[in-house]
């Protein structure tokens, strides 16, 4: 067969064909008139070039199993040879992983410095934990779907309801003053050095209160000035783990603490259990003047959801 043909079977190039040849790797037999001839061994040669690449190992080190082909055998790591090119390959793996390891754990500890600067929460010194980028979202995280169970919130009175906020204050809930308060309420705000519970980026809605967080702090001034009186983040998460929040994202905000979902009982709001905890789903509540006047449920996606806010507040303007 030509080399074309021989290319296309095993799944290379042509120009990595001739390359195997000019590694002596394969020896194609020539006709009379001076052109390359390949046969079925070539084939299967040519494949277990490319099956060994795909594992790492180089082309200029896959001659012991080709040998071990030639010589007759079924597989090409039926060879003692084959074997120790096995070996080879796993002692520079472990080496790059090594050595990988190594920059995380350093990266590790200049992310844990620094995400503890600001922070009254001193960074833990307790060893190499798994690290999560909170302010990044995962690709194609699920989409949660509106299965009905905010419908009844519009409308209602703001509950009788008094929560610790994180500047040292109590806030009623239906004593939030004249004009409206943005009440984005979240499950989890996640933390350096901590992971989030099992299964956290299969939750629709689940990830991305920090970057929820950060979206609110980038427009606080702008949802102001769209006609916001106040706006409050809401979590189950007690005060002292949020005011670690709040001075670490440098929010110009207060957090609310419910830690019982007195709200989620006092509403009817939705929660989710994950990991033997009851949490808030993501939702927010326009009150104005003491009265639910809008729902945002569900949230999606929480790095812009401030913004989504915002342009409902200018698109709703009180008269």
């Amino acid at each position: 067969m030509k080399i074309g043909e021989l290319a296309r079977r095993a799944g290379v190039t042509i120009k990595a064909v001739r390359y195997y040849e000019s590694l002596g790797l394969i020896t194609p037999r020539r006709l009379a008139n001076g052109y390359r001839d390949y046969d079925e061994d070539d084939v299967r040669m040519v494949r277990e070039i490319r099956t060994l690449g795909s594992l790492g190992i180089p082309v200029e080190r896959t001659r012991p199993f080709l040998e071990c082909l030639a010589s007759g055998q079924q597989h090409a790591d039926d060879c003692p040879a084959s074997l120790a090119g096995y070996r080879e390959a796993i002692d520079e793996l472990t080496e790059r992983i090594e050595a990988l390891a190594g920059r995380r754990a350093t990266l590790i500890r200049h992310l844990r410095q620094a995400a503890h600067r600001n922070s009254s929460s001193p960074a833990p010194d307790d060893g190499e934990h798994t690290m999560t980028d909170f302010h990044r979202l995962p690709p194609d995280l699920p989409v949660p779907e509106d299965d009905g169970a905010a419908d009844h919130l519009r409308g209602l009175k703001a509950p009788h309801l008094e929560l610790a906020n994180t500047t040292g204050e109590m806030v009623r809930l239906d004593t939030l003053g004249p004009g409206r308060t943005i009440v984005y309420v979240y499950p989890l705000t996640g933390r350096p050095d901590t992971d989030l519970p099992d299964g956290w980026d299969s939750i629709p809605g689940a990830r991305g209160c920090t970057t929820e967080a950060c979206d609110f702090r980038d427009h606080h001034q702008e949802l102001l000035a769209a006609g916001a009186q106040r706006v409050f983040g809401l979590s189950s998460q007690d005060t002292a783990y949020q005011r670690e929040v709040v001075e670490r994202l440098r929010l110009p905000f207060a957090m609310l603490s419910d830690p019982r979902l007195s709200l989620a009982a006092a509403l009817g709001l939705p929660t989710f259990d994950v990991d033997g905890m009851r949490l808030f789903k993501r939702l927010t509540l326009v009150i104005r003047d003491g009265v639910i006047e809008h729902v945002f449920y569900p949230v999606f996606p929480p790095d812009a959801h401030a913004q989504q806010v915002l342009a409902w507040l200018r698109d709703n303007p009180v008269a």
